[in-house]
């Protein structure tokens, strides 16, 4: 038994050691392939038209973002004002730029930070402004694990807390930086 648990704290000390560089490049491998074209479609579907549509939102982006204050405005986007505009615009290019800084690690810990808001958001917009409750809402601590908003959203928010914490690990433009500047 004393060789067992020998072999188990060795084992144990060398996975503790590991941690620190597998875990980030692991989360971000796992936001890669889970999350990143999740996000980025997202973004596509905001786009407006021609080169410049990233300044230029379509409707389909006001509405996803403020539903009940489009619906309000009779779907006439052009009765929203600024601060919509602004809320939109930078939604969309956070779809794009957060998910790209995390995939080459660069900024790793603000875009894990502005990725947990935005989840937030997300989440708080489809409650409240989408209505959605009942199953796609989900419970934690309940049989079902694939409820859209509790159950999903908390293990993205789990990927990006390892990233918050750990930062991007040693296959990033981070550890590239940070060689260079210590």
């Amino acid at each position: 038994m004393k060789s067992l648990l020998c072999a188990h704290d060795k084992i144990a000390g060398h996975l503790a050691r590991m941690a620190p560089a597998a875990l980030p490049t692991l989360a971000r491998l796992g936001f890669a392939g889970v999350l990143l074209v999740y996000f980025w479609n997202s973004a596509r579907t905001k786009l407006g038209d021609g080169p410049f549509g990233f300044l230029f939102p379509s409707d389909g982006a006001y509405i996803q973002i403020f539903p009940k204050a489009v619906e309000a405005a009779g779907y006439d986007i052009g009765q929203l004002g600024l601060v919509h505009y602004a809320v939109v615009l930078a939604g969309t290019l956070a779809e794009f730029v957060l998910p790209a800084l995390l995939i080459s690690g660069l900024f790793t810990r603000l875009a894990a930070l502005g990725m947990l808001g935005f989840i937030t958001v997300q989440s708080l917009t489809d409650i409240y402004g989408h209505g959605v409750g009942g199953e796609a809402l989900g419970r934690w601590f309940d049989v079902a694990p694939d409820a859209l908003i509790l159950d999903q959203r908390a293990l993205w928010a789990l990927l990006l807390t390892v990233l918050v914490f750990l930062g991007a690990g040693p296959l990033s433009i981070d550890r590239l930086v940070s060689g260079r500047r210590g």
